[in-house]
């Protein structure tokens, strides 16, 4: 059964507990925060623990993303529909979905925890690097969904990265490759509310920031920089980790781009 199947039969969403239970429960009406004062995300591996993750993470992904949309005052049509995107892109169930749109609302209160929900989802992912970086992916294009990404937001995109242990350096490096995705996918980087004209080559430029390298990378360093950005992000191996299964199209998108920018960059080099 998957994690959602768990949750909704009553079977696991207790365990969760902390912010991000309290959170769950309220939008789903089920009493999942009793474990709020102490909850265990530092045991050894148990059983259910990969829905726990999936849990936390589908929780925590929703309800920072409506505190990063309100984080400039106001919450633009364009971030609304972002939010929606992200929801179609996972396609998800009716349920699930509204589930996601209450979360999101949630992440707008004034009393939203913020550290507190960072908090549990870092010891909740514990290790897993690459889990978090998705998170925090998500998290930028949440940002830009208007074009452009303001103080306000930096700023607080900065302070979840210090929350949950992402350096500057690669918030700053995660910028610059979905800048370039927006580029790929006809998004631009301007025009407010510009819509999307369909994916196409990426120019070369944005090639090389998708795969995170300088345009002076040796050709060995292309190859390896594409292998690893792969790995990272197979949709098999990020699940394994505790990314919910109705996201791995969403990672299947984002290694398709990393192949087109790679196959822009051979051709371009000729080898």
């Amino acid at each position: 059964m998957s994690w959602w199947g768990k949750l909704a039969g009553g079977a696991f969403g207790f365990m969760l507990g902390g912010p991000l239970g309290a959170l769950l429960g309220a939008v789903l009406g089920h009493n999942l925060d009793r474990g709020l004062a102490g909850f265990k995300a530092e045991e050894e591996m148990a059983p259910g623990e990969r829905e726990r993750v999936q849990t936390a993470f589908f929780t925590a992904t929703f309800s920072v993303m409506g505190h990063v949309a309100k984080a400039d005052g106001r919450i633009s049509p364009d971030e609304i529909a972002l939010a929606r995107a992200v929801m179609d892109r996972m396609d998800l169930e009716q349920e699930m979905r509204e589930t996601a749109i209450r979360l999101f609302n949630q992440g707008k209160a004034p009393d939203f925890p913020l550290d507190e929900v960072l908090e549990q989802f870092r010891k909740e992912c514990r290790r897993r690097t690459t889990l978090v970086q998705m998170f925090m992916e998500i998290q930028l294009q949440a940002a830009y969904a208007d074009g452009q990404l303001d103080k306000a937001e930096e700023r607080l995109l900065l302070h979840i990265c210090g929350q949950i242990g992402v350096p500057e350096f690669l918030f700053r490096q995660l910028e610059r490759m979905i800048q370039a995705e927006r580029s790929f996918r006809g998004q631009g980087g301007a025009g407010r509310g510009r819509a999307a004209a369909g994916p196409s080559r990426p120019a070369l430029g944005d090639a090389y920031a998708i795969l995170n390298i300088s345009e002076k990378a040796t050709d060995a360093e292309v190859k390896k920089a594409y292998r690893r950005l792969t790995s990272q992000h197979h949709p098999d191996k990020l699940v394994a980790k505790g990314l919910p299964e109705e996201m791995m199209k969403m990672a299947a998108e984002k290694t398709h781009e990393i192949r087109q920018a790679y196959e822009q960059i051979r051709e371009a080099r000729g080898f």
